[in-house]
């Protein structure tokens, strides 16, 4: 099975990045999220997770850049997760197309202020940073089509729990995605506040 009914843009991407054809969690995963469902995608490391967040964000936002607020929010552990995943997209997305931002501690908060304010389609964030740009009123999310989690087993510690939490509180209408190795009872919790209906897409 080959990839298929996805945007031309992603199809040559993945061409020349030698993607030949999806994994087993993509194959069952990829068209589950096309859909609209909340979902968790559960697999080992190397089933694929990465790139099934590339692409589902990238047909969900139809690689095109579009105002200023962003559509799709990733929140990840770490720094080096933030800006190894930003170089993730910049391997499918043309230039001049899609903007990707990445928000960690080490920046000012008055330059992520300022950048993510003059137009992102992509914030991909550690959730202390995020935390505190959404404490400080600066992120737009009436636009998010997008919430993920990556590596989502750093989110069942109390700290980055809770302020996961808080940002749906924020957001009206949108779909939700957690990636993760194993599906917790802590991290099945989120069905409780935001992953309403979610279906479980799992691969050994």
């Amino acid at each position: 099975m080959s990839f298929k009914k996805l945007n031309p843009e992603i199809l040559e991407a993945l061409e020349i990045n030698d993607f030949e054809a999806p994994t087993p969690l993509q194959k069952k995963a990829l068209p589950v999220i096309k859909g609209g469902a909340n979902v968790f995608c559960i697999g080992s490391k190397g089933c694929g997770k990465t790139t099934t967040i590339v692409i589902s964000v990238l047909q969900k936002l139809k690689c095109k850049a579009v105002g200023d607020a962003p559509r799709a929010l990733i929140l990840v552990e770490t720094k080096a997760q933030a800006l190894k995943l930003k170089e993730e997209f910049e391997k499918f997305i043309k230039p001049r197309t899609l903007r990707v931002y990445t928000a960690y501690d080490e920046q000012t908060l008055d330059q992520q202020r300022e950048e993510i304010y003059y137009g992102q389609d992509i914030l991909i964030a550690t959730p202390k940073r995020l935390n505190k740009l959404y404490l400080m009123n600066s992120l737009d999310l009436s636009q998010l089509k997008l919430y993920i989690i990556e590596d989502a087993e750093f989110a069942e510690k109390g700290l980055y729990f809770a302020a996961i939490n808080r940002i749906p509180e924020s957001i009206d209408k949108c779909q939700y995605l957690v990636f993760a190795e194993k599906l917790s009872p802590r991290l099945k919790r989120f069905e409780d506040t935001f992953m309403y209906r979610a279906q479980v897409v799992s691969v050994k």
